[in-house]
């Protein structure tokens, strides 16, 4: 991979840091260097990934009544979600701007913990298979990845699933698999 990809997590509420057994920033680090990594090499023409840039992701860890608003304002939907990415390659002033810079923002990802967490709960599966999982989703989203049409999802939860099968977390999609 030809581009160096700089993370910034901000711990917005202390959940992140009291309730889980594992230290989500480190966590997020290591995830994001295995999920462009792997990317880069099973997408060789990654238009992004191809250039020698440095990209910046910032990562929020926060909570259900931040990501509510946030997805009421951005999304128009009235309820909190697990996690929001806002992409700038969706942006064309991004791509516009992209030639005259050594470096560039990818975009934020913002996790709910309570949502999180009560999901992992439902699924029967640790809030950090769960974090690892969702994080991924929204590197991947980050990248242009998108699951809004059945190939776009398969290629997208293809990824996923290799990404996680690498931190030794299961298939997240393998229930699903089976109904």
């Amino acid at each position: 991979m030809k581009s160096k990809v700089v993370l910034d997590v901000i711990v917005e509420d202390e959940q992140w840091t009291e309730n889980v057994d594992f230290d989500a920033v480190k966590v997020a680090e290591e995830l994001k260097d295995l999920a462009f990594d792997y990317v880069a090499e099973a997408v060789k023409d990654h238009e992004l990934l191809a250039l020698d840039k440095t990209y910046s992701v910032n990562v929020c860890l926060s909570n259900d009544e931040e990501v509510h608003r946030l997805n009421k304002e951005f999304r128009g939907m009235d309820k909190p979600t697990n996690v929001l990415s806002f992409a700038n390659i969706d942006d064309d002033e991004f791509w516009d701007g992209l030639s005259d810079t050594d470096e560039a923002e990818l975009g934020e990802i913002i996790l709910a913990y309570e949502t999180l967490e009560r999901e992992a709960a439902l699924k029967g599966i640790s809030i950090y298979a769960h974090y690892c999982h969702l994080l991924v989703h929204g590197f991947l989203h980050l990248l242009g990845f998108d699951h809004q049409e059945d190939e776009e999802a398969e290629e997208m939860e293809g990824l996923e699933t290799e990404i996680l099968a690498a931190f030794s977390i299961e298939n997240p999609y393998k229930e699903s698999e089976e109904a």
